[in-house]
Parts: C-alpha cells; sequence; structure tokens
C-alpha cells in the first residue's frame, strides 16, 4: 500500500520494490515484478508500473536480461533515489521554457520508455516542470502533439545526397528506411494514418521521393497514390506488432521465442489433433519462423515484384515511339 507522499507514485513503489531486494526478498537474477503484477499489488496504471520499472533499471536495481525480462542485479547498485522536484505553475522551469520542440522531444522520450499509452499533455507538464495549459500555447491538440512527433521522427535520418539508382531501388530504400524508424520507435506505428492525410512535411517527403521514383513510366495518379499507400501500408502493417510484442515482452519477463517455447506443447496438441493438417505440417517444418523482420522483408520483396510486373507491363503496352 502506499502512504501519502510528495513523491511521484511510481518512485514511491519504486523505493518499496528495491526495499525488498535490500531485505533479501528477491536475489540477484530472480525475476523482477512485471508491470501487471505491480499494477494489481499498487492498483496503478500501466503506464505508472512501467515508469516504475524505468526507474528501477535507471539505479541499476534490476536490469533487463535477454530470454528473462527484468531481473534482479548480480550486483544491484542501491543508489539513492533522487528528491521529488518542487512543482512550479509557470512556464519555466529550471531547464528551461516548455517549447514546441522541447515538448515533443520529451513526449517521444516517454512513448520510447514507456509506450505510446502513457504520452498526455499533462504528463508532459510534469516531466517539464510546468502547468499543462502552459503547453497549449505551443501544442493545440493532442493530436498536434502526436503529427509532431510523427513528423520529427519522419525526418531523423539524414537523406541520400544521390538516390539509389532505379526505381525499385528506390522503393526498396524508403521501405527500409520506415522499418528502422518503426523498430527505434516501435509506437509510431500507432499514430501514423493512411488515410487521413497528417500536415506533417517530413513524412510528405517519404511520399514525394516515391513519387519522383516512379515517375515516367506510364502510370496514371491513382495508380502512383496507390504503389504509394500499398507500400507503405505493408511497412505500418507489419510495424504494429512491434509495440505490442514489446509490452508483451515487459509484462511476461519473456522474449517471443522463449513465449513459443513455453507454449509450444499445448498449441502442438490442438494442431496435430488432425483438424488442420496444413498447419500440421508447418508445425513439423523446423525451419519455418515467425519474425517481424524476416515477414517485412519477405513482403516488400513480393510487392516489389508486383509493381515491376505492372511498370513492365505499361512500357510493354505504350507505343514505339512514346
Amino acid at each position: 500500500m502506499l502512504s501519502a507522499s510528495a513523491e511521484p507514485t511510481y518512485v514511491a513503489i519504486a523505493n518499496q520494490i528495491e526495499e525488498r531486494i535490500r531485505q533479501g526478498g528477491m536475489k540477484p537474477g530472480d525475476r523482477a515484478p512485471s508491470t501487471r503484477q505491480i499494477t494489481r499489488e499498487w492498483s496503478v496504471a500501466m503506464a505508472t508500473a512501467t515508469k516504475v520499472l524505468a526507474e528501477l533499471r535507471s539505479r541499476g536495481v534490476v536490469l533487463t536480461r535477454t530470454g528473462s525480462g527484468s531481473v534482479v542485479a548480480d550486483h544491484p547498485s542501491f543508489r539513492p533515489a533522487p528528491p521529488a522536484p518542487a512543482r512550479s505553475r509557470s512556464v519555466h522551469s529550471g531547464a528551461g521554457t516548455a517549447t514546441r520542440e522541447r515538448i515533443i522531444k520529451t513526449a517521444i522520450g516517454i512513448a520510447d520508455a514507456e509506450g505510446i499509452a502513457a504520452v498526455s499533455l499533462r504528463r508532459i507538464a510534469v516531466d517539464l516542470d510546468v502547468s499543462t495549459m502552459s503547453l497549449y500555447r505551443s501544442i493545440a491538440s493532442k493530436d498536434d502533439l502526436l503529427v509532431g512527433m510523427m513528423d520529427i521522427l519522419m525526418g531523423e535520418e539524414a537523406w541520400p545526397a544521390t538516390p539509389p539508382r532505379g526505381w525499385r531501388a528506390q522503393l526498396e530504400y524508403i521501405a527500409c528506411r520506415q522499418w528502422r524508424g518503426y523498430q527505434n520507435h516501435p509506437w509510431l506505428a500507432q499514430i501514423v494514418s493512411l488515410t487521413r492525410p497528417q500536415l506533417a512535411p517530413h513524412a510528405m517527403r517519404h511520399t514525394e521521393w516515391v513519387l519522383r521514383a516512379i515517375d515516367g513510366h506510364g502510370l496514371d495518379a491513382t495508380t502512383r497514390l496507390y504503389i504509394v499507400l500499398t507500400l507503405f501500408g505493408h511497412v505500418r502493417g507489419v510495424a504494429t506488432g512491434l509495440e505490442s510484442e514489446q509490452q508483451a515482452e515487459r509484462d511476461t519477463g519473456i522474449d517471443i521465442d522463449e513465449w513459443m517455447r513455453v507454449n509450444d506443447a499445448r498449441f502442438g496438441t490442438v494442431i496435430q489433433s488432425g483438424r488442420f493438417p496444413h498447419l500440421a505440417q508447418l508445425d513439423n517444418n523446423a525451419d519455418v519462423d515467425f519474425d517481424l523482420s524476416a515477414l517485412f522483408e519477405f513482403g516488400l520483396t513480393r510487392l516489389l515484384d508486383g509493381f515491376a510486373a505492372l511498370i513492365d507491363g505499361r512500357r510493354r503496352g505504350r507505343p514505339l515511339d512514346a
């Protein structure tokens, strides 16, 4: 249970977990409480539970170990928690003014550490030590914030001075560039819209890149736009699994490979029952591997093959003097 305190809730919970470790309740190598365990025991939101683990990692008390998730560090440092900062209602803080760029970068940092669900103007105001209302001088709304976050990240990587040679290489470049961005920020795919254009110049340059690459191949405007949306839709579609997998690993403490091993017997009983003969063929094939990066690459290659057939077909259908 939590008592009334001036310190943030996540810090108070982290202190309690750290004290358990000090008292020998958890030993080095033991699995740290998962976010779901924290939400149940302390009755807090998932975002707060995620902050608890981030706080413990920052203190060196727990660490992330491949295949095990968050575990107690071999030699916990037990650095004292920093004192809670005094809250101010002014637009200024000791770190500077809450400019639009600073607000957006703070939001990106929160999303990277805790997921997009943890991002709110109130949370940003707390981190910047300003009033929530003061943020509206630079940010019109939550949607404006999300578009700003997306736009900054879409321009995060420098553009090549010279595009790769040929339309196929240029489309492959932009797709792989977006995939890297989604991998670096797994929550990003959740805020990119393909159906409602977003006023984001850095993102619009991605569209311009594709349109330029396929220009001059006899494609009408609708076909060119559909190529853009189909390509970007594939990348984004696969990338939507990145954040959910990241969150699942945080919650369970195990990665996808270990999860599959743990659940293999349960699935195997059903798959080998005779009701799913084609699934059984896959289940018996040890070479079949489910990996999001492999799925992205497979789909990208097939899409580019399809675009090549379309472009080559249009080219063959032109008059010789076209």
